[in-house]
Formats: structure tokens, C-alpha cells, sequence
């Protein structure tokens, strides 16, 4: 299962963001890494990839990061 995990800056890369944007989405709670490896670093898979993809989409649509969390904090109710 490890093998198909993906770094913070290999999930940035495959989902075209930054490796800032993407921490500060795990920092803001849009987002949790898929494992924690023993010694702390974050590892993500490919649903993890398309749900980074689609804040920055919302994002870059215009939606506020704020906005963003609060439709996926109701799509969990």
C-alpha cells in the first residue's frame, strides 16, 4: 500500500499546486493526509490528489478557501 502514496511535494506536484498551498490546506483543515508515516511525514493517495485538484478549482473559480471548507464540512452531515 505504501508504494502508491505520494509525498506532500509529489501530491502537490501531480495536483498542480505548490507544496505551500498545499500545507496550508492541511494547516486550514481542507484537507487530511491518507497516512502518517512512524516518523511524521505525510503521505497521500489518488483520491487525496483529485480532492486538492478541486479546491484549487474552486479556488481559482473564486471561491475563498473559508467557502470552500464550509461545503465540505456539510457534504460530511
Amino acid at each position: 500500500m505504501m508504494e502508491s502514496l505520494l509525498s506532500i511535494g509529489q501530491a502537490a506536484k501531480k495536483a498542480g499546486v505548490s507544496c505551500q498551498s498545499l500545507q496550508y490546506y492541511l494547516m486550514v483543515g481542507l484537507l487530511e493526509p491518507t497516512a502518517v508515516t512512524p516518523t511524521g511525514r505525510r503521505l497521500f493517495d489518488a483520491k487525496a490528489v483529485a480532492r486538492i485538484r478541486l479546491i484549487r478549482r474552486l479556488n481559482d473559480g473564486g471561491y475563498p478557501l473559508r467557502a470552500i471548507r464550509e461545503l465540505f464540512l456539510e457534504g460530511r452531515k
